[in-house]
């Protein structure tokens, strides 16, 4: 897996655990290890330029997807080919503000949105109540396996 990680947001990021999450991710998607996916790291101002750009929405947003070649998750007998997944764009000025109203730290959230990001990346959407049941459930499930996998560790 080649997952290229930017960070322009000016707050830090563990940039292993989120390269070793989106692996994950796509591992556990049974998409090809030759698929690439972009992660960037944002401030406000250029999430919100995004964000009305792409969603026609205003104001700053805490995660944003661009899928590219427009691969979906395979199957344990039949990998996805190899291909560019896309981009996921994160700002972690909100994400903070975010994990503060969780209860939980600024990492954690980015795993979130990570996570998040990249399922809307391999075609999962949350427009219908059951499409909603399917990511944030799918999202949950992955989110504990990896923090298993990292305590293990």
């Amino acid at each position: 897996m080649s997952v290229e990680i930017n960070n322009e947001s000016g707050i830090e990021v563990e940039v292993g655990r989120v390269q070793r999450l989106a692996a994950f991710v796509l591992e556990s998607l049974y998409v090809h290890p030759d698929t690439e996916v972009g992660v960037m790291f944002v401030d406000e101002t250029s999430i919100e330029r995004l964000h009305v750009q792409w969603m026609d929405e205003p104001g700053p947003t805490d995660v944003l997807s661009f899928p590219m070649d427009e691969l979906r998750p395979g199957r344990v007998d039949a990998q996805t080919p190899a291909g560019l997944l896309g981009d996921i764009v994160i700002c972690p000025q909100v994400a903070e503000v975010q994990a503060e109203a969780a209860g939980h730290d600024l990492q954690q959230e980015i795993s979130v949105l990570l996570t998040h990001g990249m399922l809307h990346v391999l075609g999962y959407d949350h427009g219908t109540p059951e499409e909603e049941a399917e990511m944030f459930g799918l999202q949950r499930d992955l989110l504990l396996s990896f923090a298993m996998r990292e305590r293990s560790r």
